[in-house]
């Protein structure tokens, strides 16, 4: 008899376990794409060793796309959120809005909206900040950069200020572009993200 409920114990402990485990869906474009290296030297990838090397069952599904804006972001998100019911939602997206100068406005309500969405369907989201090139003058740089804290607030969501903090700007860690992070930059990727998406797994 005892044998018997040590087994259903155990059995109970693994059923728990499973059900702990979640989907994380990463929506972006390049940077969490890994543009130019081995995928397998992504951020991404990076985060999926860790997890399993921290006993983390979360599955890790990248649906990031080169060159993808908030808008196509948007466009894609009702299906993805469809076929991978994700328990967490990160949207790195944003970059090449402004690199194309595009409004901080529509950025803004873009993402707000993949946000209600990704909620809308039972998900927890967290924003990556991104910050475009002085050269592109203040005024907006500084709306820019302001649409993802104020989003932060308003939707009371968890927030990366910058992802790419310690590597935008830093020529050792940049390929030859000039803009996408380099494989020795990865590692610092996942080290920025890391603190706000350990508490959401």
């Amino acid at each position: 008899m005892r044998a018997w409920f040590l087994s259903a114990g155990l059995g109970l402990l693994l059923l728990s376990q499973g059900a702990m485990a979640g989907t994380v869906l990463i929506v972006g474009d390049s940077i969490s794409a890994a543009f130019g290296l081995d995928t397998r030297l992504g951020w991404v990838s990076l985060l999926e060793q860790r997890l399993a090397d921290q006993g983390y069952k979360d599955k890790v599904v990248n649906a990031s796309v080169s060159g993808d804006t908030s808008a196509g972001g948007q466009a894609r998100l009702p299906a993805l959120l469809a076929a991978h019911k994700p328990d967490l939602v990160i949207l790195e997206l944003g970059g090449n809005d402004g690199l194309r100068g595009q409004p901080p406005a529509q950025l803004k309500q873009n993402l707000a909206s993949m946000i209600d969405s990704s909620r809308a369907a039972g998900a927890q989201v967290l924003l990556l900040g991104m910050q475009i090139p002085p050269n592109y003058g203040a005024r907006y740089t500084d709306a820019f950069k302001q649409v993802y804290a104020d989003l932060a607030a308003e939707k009371k969501v968890a927030l990366v200020p910058f992802m790419l903090e310690g590597v935008g700007g830093h020529p050792e860690y940049t390929q030859a572009d000039g803009l996408h992070p380099a494989a020795n930059a990865q590692g610092k990727l996942l080290e920025n993200v890391w603190p706000q998406l350990k508490p959401l797994l």
